[in-house]
């Protein structure tokens, strides 16, 4: 089975390449005053096989903006973000690029999450912002049923195809971070049809764990990991940095390639590589699915 091959960690290599302390704000931030590093990250993971760009638009939500005091350039920022990932295309020459749409409230806590209405309506707003010139829209970290409907709702109007990754617990991968059934997402695909289910944002032995449930129901599907220990309760809040969670010391390339083979066996069909994976892990995926 031919796999498509997404990036990796967006804001971790921002954190790495600038060489200072994470803020709320990090990978935001930079889109400010360093648009070029951005450019460099998608670049950096078109150059080793990399077929998706993911643009840094997922901490571009109003409530996020707002709380730091930079709401009203949302629509700058979007349009910068977009701006970066598709000048990375062109010079790359090719592949695609996805609209990334990040968890409202903060990530890890879908108790955080607004109503279905509200959430659809907010995200509406971006999905019309990239429509036009993005290839996808990629819903990211959706941790509980509330988050993944409101975030499907809002992509109704989408005329480009949209994917839903869901995050799933760490000790547990058939339950969502919320503790409600990850098979618990198969009728709102069949609602809402996206064209793309995966797990995202998890330990790879969690993801591992998830793929079976979700195999069986015929829709493409497929995985990207991070590379933390855990997700510690201290990053669980709106202003978190990412300077309060450990990476693992044991995730080599090769290591994450082991785990993305088995996820291949299992059917995914697309895999990338979520936070503290970087291009060096995609290079080795490559190597590995050619």
């Amino acid at each position: 089975m031919a796999v498509t091959l997404l990036d990796g960690s967006i804001g971790q290599e921002l954190v790495k390449r600038l060489g200072e302390q994470p803020t709320p704000l990090w990978s935001t931030k930079v889109m400010l005053d360093r648009p070029e590093l951005v450019e460099q990250v998608h670049r950096a993971y078109f150059e080793v096989g990399a077929e998706v760009a993911t643009l840094n638009t997922y901490p571009l939500l109003r409530n996020r903006l707002d709380n730091n005091g930079i709401g009203d350039r949302f629509e700058l920022l979007h349009n910068t973000a977009r701006g970066i990932g598709l000048r990375a295309r062109a010079a790359h020459g090719a592949g695609r690029v996805a609209a990334s749409l990040g968890p409202l409230g903060a990530s890890y806590r879908p108790d955080l999450a607004p109503p279905v209405p509200e959430a659809a309506r907010e995200y509406a707003e971006i999905v019309a912002l990239h429509d036009a010139e993005v290839d996808l829209h990629l819903i990211e970290t959706a941790s509980g049923l509330r988050l993944a409907e409101g975030a499907l709702a809002g992509c109704v109007g989408a005329t480009k195809p949209v994917w839903l990754a869901v995050s799933v617990s760490d000790d547990d991968g058939s339950v969502l971070r919320s503790g409600e059934p990850l098979a618990d997402v198969l009728p709102l695909v069949d609602r809402f049809r996206p064209e793309a289910l995966l797990v995202n944002c998890s330990t790879p032995e969690a993801v591992s764990q998830s793929l079976p449930i979700i195999a069986p129901h015929g829709i493409p599907f497929g995985a990207y990991a991070n590379g933390f220990t855990r997700i510690a309760d201290d990053f669980k809040v709106v202003q978190q940095t990412v300077d309060s969670l450990t990476a693992r010391a044991d995730l080599s390339p090769k290591a994450y390639a082991d785990f993305a083979e088995g996820w291949a066996e299992a059917g995914a069909s697309i895999i990338g590589g979520c936070c503290e994976v970087g291009p060096d892990h995609i290079a080795e995926l490559k190597r590995r699915f050619g």
